[in-house]
């Protein structure tokens, strides 16, 4: 009998913040942001937290807009052209794909301060937030919106601080 593995995530920290995050800790807030799906089937994600100039470069490159921003989600399941790619036909002991988060670090860090509240807090919101939109949720419209927010809040109340 062959065991399907538990989740697999890559926590990446660019080397200026690897000090100011813990992997384990962004770890665990992956964990929970996973935690909504009601299937139990195995997964790979990967988060990444960089620099404002990778993200600035990948916001342009991906979503054309020139410009910095805090957090970006490129779900593998679904082309730029919106349709759906799948990992149908994996077997069950492999992690099915589903994403990359990738987190600007410094605009965290500004946020956070013009918000009165701590990096950590700000950390755990984006990432929660990119896994979130990994998972099929978005807020384009009021509904989707409101939606999202609600499992997102759920989220983040569990987050250890």
């Amino acid at each position: 009998m062959v065991q399907a593995p538990s989740r697999s995530i890559d926590v990446q920290v660019f080397p200026p913040y690897s000090r100011r995050l813990s992997r384990a800790w962004l770890r665990e807030v992956v964990e929970l942001a996973l935690d909504v799906r009601d299937e139990e089937s195995p997964l790979s994600i990967s988060l990444v937290v960089a620099d404002d100039e990778t993200v600035h470069g990948l916001n342009r490159d991906y979503r054309g807009l020139d410009e910095t921003t805090d957090v970006l989600a490129f779900p593998l399941w679904e082309s730029r052209s919106g349709e759906d790619n799948g990992v149908d036909g994996l077997p069950p002991e492999v992690s099915a794909p589903v994403g990359e988060v990738i987190i600007s670090y410094p605009q965290a860090a500004r946020q956070a301060r013009e918000a009165r509240k701590l990096v950590r807090a700000e950390m755990a919101l984006l990432v929660v937030h990119g896994v979130l939109h990994l998972l099929g949720y978005d807020h384009a419209d009021d509904d989707d919106k409101q939606r999202m927010w609600a499992v997102q809040d759920d989220v983040l109340a569990r987050v250890p601080m």
